[in-house]
Parts: C-alpha cells; structure tokens; sequence
C-alpha cells in the first residue's frame, strides 16, 4: 500500500492510502488540542510530522524506546502505550489499529483513540520543560522513567484519556498492591493522570501547567506540595480518597 502525507495547518502526516480519511480526523483533532494548549503553555510546537502505523510492529520498529517503555508498565496500561515520541515527531497507530487494539471494558477505544494527542501533550511538555524529553537519550530515558508520574501523567490528563481509563484504574487498583504516591513508573501512564486531574478540580488548569512545567532538581513531594500549595501529606490522603471514589462510583 503506498504512502502518502496530508497536512494541516500545524501537521503533516504520513500514512497509507486507504487511512486518508482517518488521517484528516486525527489531524483535526490535534490542531483542536494544540489551539487550546497554546491557553495554558508559552510554546506549543507546530511543523510536527505525524506518521500514522497500520500494525504495531512497524510503530515498534520506529521507536525502539517505545518497547521499552512498555516493559516498565504494569500489565493493566501496557495496550495504552499505542504511540512514541521525538523532538519534531509523533509516531501512532492509525485510528483502525487502535480499535483493534482496545479492550471490551469501557473507555478503553475512546483512550487509545486519543494516543496522538496524548504524543502531541509530550512534545509540548519537552518544549516548556527543559528537563523533559525529546530528545531521548539513555539519560533522557532513565529521567523519564524516574518522573513518569509527571511525564505520563500530564500528558494523560492534557490529552484527555484520563477520564476514559476509570475501568483500567480499577483493574490496577483491585489486582495490584497499594499504589505509591506520587504513582510509581508501572503506574505512571494509568494513575499519574489522576494526580493531574485533581489539581485541576481544586487549583485550575494553570496549576497543572506549572506542575508540569517544574524544574526536576526538586524532590517530588516537594515538587506535588507546591502546586497543590499544602503539605504533601495532606495531598496524598485526597488522592487516595479520589481513588476510593473511583471505586465507589
């Protein structure tokens, strides 16, 4: 199947033929996020290539970072790592490739199916924070994993696939052992979004910006204190009440 490229004001993806539709909706869709990311961040990167995979593999091939990743993950997240990212790159599973990948639970198509936007949240969180990647490299990828929790969950919660993985926390959450607060790397893509979405309902968008624009040479809790402007003590006794909510709801 040949390839060819369709472009957007701020995109331009490379794909198959027979994915050009799909291509012009995830072009679409990413332009919406970058207009409304541009409100909250001073940069927001624009002459992005998009390439957009029929299989899995050949997103692998492209990003062997991205097995990697997969490798830290814990299991119930793992078929969420559907994308990869580099300085003027995105690299995705096309929309079609998504829904196969999707589980029955619910929410589940509807995360994956923001896996650009979640690609696109990091390279506007690289372009804000210099201690973020791109680039990758073994020290870029090692500083990832120690702050996935920030680096997942911001771009988790920017793109919008937090309020549609509930059923995949809940499978974390009853199977796993007691999350680490803040979420430890395998935890990072599923509850480190959560962190995120309860500054917002208490502080606003702006604080999610700041958190996730903070210099790493603080210490987390140091770090989770500051932007929700109370002990971290204190922070992570509401998490953990956000996340029996979840529960109960």
């Amino acid at each position: 199947m040949p390839w060819v490229e369709s472009q957007s004001l701020s995109f331009a993806a490379r794909h198959e033929a027979d994915d050009a539709d799909a291509a012009a909706r995830v072009l679409d869709a990413l332009e919406d996020l970058r207009e409304r990311l541009a409100g909250l961040f001073e940069r927001t990167p624009y002459d992005i290539a998009v390439v957009i995979h029929p299989r899995p593999l050949m997103l692998a091939l492209a990003h062997p970072w991205l097995p990697l990743a997969r490798l830290v993950a814990a299991p119930a997240s793992r078929r969420y790592f559907a994308g990869w990212f580099s300085t003027h790159e995105i690299h995705v599973l096309a929309p079609e490739a998504l829904e196969r990948r999707a589980s029955s639970v619910p929410g589940s198509r509807e995360a994956l199916l923001l896996s650009p936007e979640h690609e696109y949240a990091h390279l506007v969180l690289g372009a804000n924070n210099a201690d973020l990647p791109p680039p990758f490299t073994v020290a870029a990828f090692r500083r990832y994993v120690r702050w996935a929790w920030l680096c997942e969950g911001a771009a988790s919660h920017l793109s919008g696939q937090t309020r549609h993985l509930r059923a995949a926390i809940l499978r974390r959450l009853h199977e796993g052992r007691r999350p680490a607060f803040p979420p430890a790397p395998a935890d990072a893509q599923l509850l480190g979004g959560t962190l995120f979405s309860l500054l917002e309902r208490e502080r606003g968008a702006e604080a999610v910006a700041e958190l996730a624009t903070s210099r790493l040479a603080s210490q987390p809790v140091t770090l989770i204190g500051r932007a929700f402007g109370r002990p971290a003590a204190a922070v992570e006794r509401d998490w953990r009440d956000y996340l029996g909510a979840l529960r109960a709801a």
